[in-house]
């Protein structure tokens, strides 16, 4: 059977591997979902509230992106799933034919501790929106994941904080497997797969201990997670060497909330397939942009006449059409154009460097790109 019969009669869940760098765990693969093929390594764009901010999806499709994100807790808030259901799914809700993960709600967990107590069979929240109580636990999670239909569906766990107690971490390991059992016992949508969460902080035998056991109960993907929390960079790389090693090579692995690009690469190095961040989008509202140079403030006073690019060389629309001062113009005169330039132009960023990622692997130059990124990027 050749290798292109064999890609059409794929279905959700295959992860195929195409090659694998030498001397790394680098790989280029094809995972196919229910809405398509996606090729790794591969970043995904946030879209927390069924949109990537100041992005339609038609820019989208033209930059390349093949999978976005949404959130089951905020999705869940408002809009809600009464009106998500009655619209047929997230994908026709936001007009988005492409793969969606989304992040099972346990990042809020996390993030909004204020406002949440941790039970045996789920979190109960004081809504950030107009303070009302609300739960969600495993049971939940999945049920309003189905109710979304997204590709992806996330397991609920427990994120764990930056720095923390080994008894805390290992606590919220056992309960992040225990919701895993219970999330793997709901039903889901047609075709959606279901990722496991490896916890376990900045403890190594923590992070060993539940992937193991998230492998034994079989997932169709997995990812690591309670990373870029706060943490120095060289604990988070830790985090993935420490998490990784356990998990089973034919199947796809996820870092949670990483966006740094000399990251991304480290961490592919070491065999991941799959990223998320809110970086490209957030940084644009604040009125920068990313280059292979690091952030540049396009807000700043110094860019007033300049009437170069964004980035030089840069084949994205905003740099081939418009300046540094047109873009600080609007910008400082609240044009909501000047955010979508710049949210456009960090989107190609991401996309053109996990393209050109993705073809050091294939064509044996990994370590060159490798190298040339921490030089670039890390000016070492």
């Amino acid at each position: 059977m050749d290798e292109s019969r064999d890609i059409r009669m794929a279905k959700p869940g295959d992860f195929k591997i195409h090659k694998v760098a030498k001397g790394t765990n680098a790989r280029s693969g094809t995972l196919t979902t229910a809405h398509g093929e996606i090729e790794t390594p591969v970043f995904m764009p946030v879209g927390t509230q069924a949109t990537v901010k100041a992005m339609s999806p038609k820019e989208l499709h033209d930059l390349d992106v093949n999978i976005i994100l949404g959130n089951t807790y905020h999705l869940n808030i408002r809009p809600g799933m009464e009106i998500i259901e009655n619209a047929g799914g997230l994908h026709k809700f936001m007009g988005w034919n492409k793969p969606i993960l989304t992040d099972s709600g346990g990042f809020q967990v996390f993030s909004l501790a204020q406002l949440r107590k941790i039970k045996d069979n789920g979190v109960e929240f004081n809504s950030h929106v107009d303070g009302s109580r609300i739960f969600l636990g495993p049971v939940e999670a999945m049920n309003i994941q189905r109710i979304l239909g997204s590709d992806i569906a996330m397991v609920f766990d427990e994120c764990i904080p930056y720095p923390t107690t080994y008894e805390y971490a290992s606590n919220a390991v056992d309960k992040t497997l225990q919701w895993a059992k219970v999330c793997l016992e709901q039903p889901r949508a047609e075709g959606q797969l279901y990722f496991g969460i490896v916890q376990g902080g900045e403890y190594e035998d923590l992070r060993a201990k539940c992937a193991r056991e998230l492998v034994k109960l079989g997932f169709d993907g997995y990812a690591i997670g309670g990373v870029s929390v706060g943490e120095p960079e060289d604990v988070l790389l830790k985090g993935v060497d420490h998490g990784i090693k356990e998990l089973p090579v034919e199947k796809p692995r996820y870092l949670m909330g990483v966006g740094d690009l000399y990251q991304i690469v480290e961490s592919v190095a070491r065999g991941i397939d799959m990223f998320d961040c809110v970086i490209p989008t957030r940084i644009a509202r604040n009125g920068s942009a990313f280059t292979m140079k690091g952030r540049v403030p396009i807000k700043a006073g110094r860019f007033k006449l300049d009437t170069t690019p964004v980035e030089e060389g840069c084949t994205c629309y905003t740099c081939q059409n418009f300046t540094k001062s047109y873009i600080r113009h609007l910008l400082n005169a609240g044009e909501i154009l000047g955010v979508q330039l710049l949210t456009i132009h960090n989107i190609h960023r991401y996309m053109d460097f996990m393209k050109q990622l993705r073809e050091s692997i294939k064509n044996d130059s990994f370590d060159e790109f490798r190298e040339n990124c921490k030089n670039t990027l890390k000016g070492k």
